[in-house]
């Protein structure tokens, strides 16, 4: 009868679940860097499909990606006032698609609880009951995080506590945005969007005043159409590519691009993608 003996000749157990999956290379890595660009060798040789190779670098980068790299800035987040009328709420929630929303008290910077819609569209079947409602008996108490939490220990709180909505705070205590479970998710397995996401449905908004929101899997050819332009696609697919490859390396909110005629702006992005753009033209300039 053999004897297993894996554990007492390797205690650090770089011979278990590491070796069984990569058996040629796993002894080599000594750390998160090799380990990356291990996986990056092994989807250039076919062995992992480009999601696979995704995912599996995504779980090596949360632990080292921060809650303000992810998080929805204040300026974007839909909050709800106590004071409104109820139908008034009612239409703000329907009008976003959102399940959890910020309650505020004089402005943004005081969140005072946490609405889930689907508490108070419960209340709304009774029309007594809807005149008197009062908000804050529908209240969740806030959980406060600060913007250099890790990821991975956001998602540990939000596992453990069951809250999947989360306000970022800054230095100085004010509110610097949300971030949600999903937010932490999609770190991992990529954008997830619904039927409620304005890129779902349409991928270039027109936001009037020469301004155009562009989600960055817009593909070159698509935009050529939207646009009646002519920029090449032979180097890369899509818009975010577009602008990616012409920095050179992968933008942060805020940054800008000037190429073929048009001004692109990124809205949302994070260490590993662009998200959205702000897209507008730029007089004089030639066509690329």
């Amino acid at each position: 009868m053999s004897e297993d003996t894996s554990s007492s000749s390797d205690p650090t157990g770089k011979s278990g679940w590491w070796a069984r999956l990569f058996p040629i290379r796993g002894e080599e890595a000594r750390g998160r860097t090799d380990i990356i660009a291990f996986l990056s060798e092994c989807r250039e040789r076919g062995l992992l499909a480009a999601d696979e190779h995704a995912m599996l670098k995504g779980v090596l980068e949360v632990s080292e990606t921060q809650v303000r790299d992810i998080m929805v800035p204040r300026s974007h987040m839909v909050v709800l006032d106590p004071d409104e009328p109820p139908e008034v709420l009612l239409k703000t929630i329907m009008d976003s698609g959102h399940s959890r929303f910020p309650v505020i008290g004089e402005d943004r910077d005081q969140v005072v609880g946490i609405l889930l819609a689907k508490d108070l569209l419960c209340r709304f079947g009774d029309n007594s009951v809807s005149e008197q409602l009062v908000i804050a008996d529908l209240l969740r108490a806030p959980v406060f995080i600060p913007e250099s939490k890790r990821l991975n220990a956001l998602l540990t709180q939000f596992r453990e506590s069951r809250n999947h909505m989360a306000i970022v705070v800054d230095e100085y205590g004010g509110v610097a945005g949300l971030a949600t479970i999903e937010d932490v998710i999609e770190q991992i397995v990529g954008d997830i969007g619904d039927e409620h996401d304005p890129e779902a449905t349409e991928q270039i908004q027109d936001l009037g005043e020469g301004r155009f929101n562009v989600f960055a899997l817009t593909r070159i050819e698509d935009f050529n159409e939207f646009f009646a332009v002519a920029l090449s696609d032979e180097e890369y697919d899509t818009v975010g590519g577009l602008v990616m490859h012409e920095l050179g390396r992968l933008p942060r909110r805020g940054e800008l691009l000037d190429f073929g005629g048009f001004r692109f702006k990124v809205l949302r992005a994070d260490r590993r993608r662009i998200y959205a753009l702000e897209v507008s033209r730029v007089e004089g300039a030639a066509a690329g």
